[in-house]
């Protein structure tokens, strides 16, 4: 008491600093009551589920088949003259590719030839003849046989000028086929025959052969489950088909299915197909192996997401998860019809438009609230 007596500044200054202890809480109104923070949620990136066209795709693997081929033979016996042509290359058809030496019928058609004109010759009197009796017969001066006798001489010398006519036009088909040509459009494979080499007709190994390849055939064969919808397809006209070589990075050919085979495998359980293709710059090649989609038709309003939002669960079940309205994953089981062009084509309860994960499913369970962020950038 005598401190503060002596010093009554004291006494001020401490009950000033209780003042000011007890007053500190109410000037911070926001430390009264501190909200709790909002937990963060699972990163996921969404997409949208679509409605629309989508095509019915059937893939199989195929083998390409030339439209047709041909083994150039010799019909004829000769000494090869001139090869007109290189292996490879492609030929229209009627064009050149082989001369032989045709001197040998050359010279039997001039013989062939003068002989007709005696032929002609001696039936031009023949037929005189004949005229000329037919009017002595008339006036009594020439006997009956006689008449017939030169009447049948006339026949016969028509008779030996068709038949010498007919021996010409036989060498002249022989020389014709010295000279060989192409019997269709295509390309050149291997010729092993050169120049002065002896061919004969009938021999075994062709002269060359042509491989058309433009249009061409691509076969293949698909279960046969699917039969209906390609004889469904086949009665609306022909149904589309693509072609692509594994690993070729130009776009798909385009062609069309036009033979289904008239019965199905039971062994395999599959059914043959063949599809025609324009090919003017060569990107299908007979023997090559090619993997082949069938679009026998179009779904018109089909539901469909990102294949990566699909996922299987332990028993197989497919699912994926819709983000909601208040930022949880709501999960909801899939029926999945097929994939095309990296969308997966589903029976779901699920509208245009909701949000499907495609990134981050794999951490989430039905309820999990999330936050959704931008795709990742693939690395270069």
């Amino acid at each position: 008491m005598q401190i503060a007596r002596s010093h009554p500044w004291l006494l001020a200054g401490a009950l000033g600093v209780g003042l000011v202890a007890v007053a500190l809480p109410s000037l911070s109104p926001h430390a009264q009551e501190t909200p709790a923070r909002r937990p963060a949620g699972l990163p996921v990136v969404t997409r949208a589920a679509e409605r629309g066209p989508m095509p019915l795709e059937i893939t199989a693997n195929g083998n390409v088949m030339a439209e047709a081929t041909v083994a150039v033979r010799s019909r004829v016996e000769g000494q090869m003259r001139q090869v007109h042509v290189q292996e490879g290359q492609r030929v229209k058809r009627g064009d050149v590719l082989f001369t032989l030496d045709a001197r040998m019928a050359e010279a039997q058609l001039a013989q062939q030839e003068a002989q007709a004109a005696r032929d002609r010759a001696q039936a031009v009197r023949a037929r005189q003849d004949a005229v000329r009796y037919t009017s002595l017969r008339g006036e009594g001066f020439a006997a009956q046989q006689r008449l017939e006798q030169a009447q049948a001489d006339a026949a016969a010398a028509e008779a030996t000028v068709r038949a010498t006519e007919a021996q010409i036009a036989q060498t002249r088909i022989t020389l014709g086929y010295a000279t060989i040509r192409a019997e269709l459009d295509g390309r050149l494979g291997a010729i092993p025959a050169t120049e002065g080499n002896l061919v004969r007709a009938g021999d075994t190994a062709p002269l060359a052969t042509i491989t058309q390849t433009d249009p061409i055939q691509v076969q293949f064969a698909v279960p046969e489950r699917w039969l209906p919808e390609i004889q469904s397809a086949m009665r609306q006209g022909q149904p589309t088909v693509t072609a692509h070589p594994p690993g070729d990075h130009k776009a798909p050919v385009e062609g069309r299915l036009f033979f289904v085979d008239s019965q199905v495998d039971a062994t395999s359980g599959t059914i043959q197909l063949k599809a025609r293709f324009a090919n003017p710059q060569d990107s299908l090649w007979p023997g090559q192996y090619v993997n082949v989609v069938l679009v026998p038709r179009v779904e018109p309003d089909a539901l469909s997401v990102p294949v990566q939002a699909v996922q299987t669960g332990s028993g197989g079940e497919r699912y994926v998860y819709v983000v909601d309205s208040e930022s949880r994953a709501r999960r909801r089981a899939v029926a999945l019809q097929r994939v095309v062009s990296g969308r997966a084509v589903l029976e779901a309860e699920i509208a245009a438009g909701d949000k499907v994960v495609v990134e981050g499913a794999q951490l989430l369970s039905d309820g999990a609230r999330v936050t959704e962020r931008g795709a990742a950038r693939p690395q270069s």
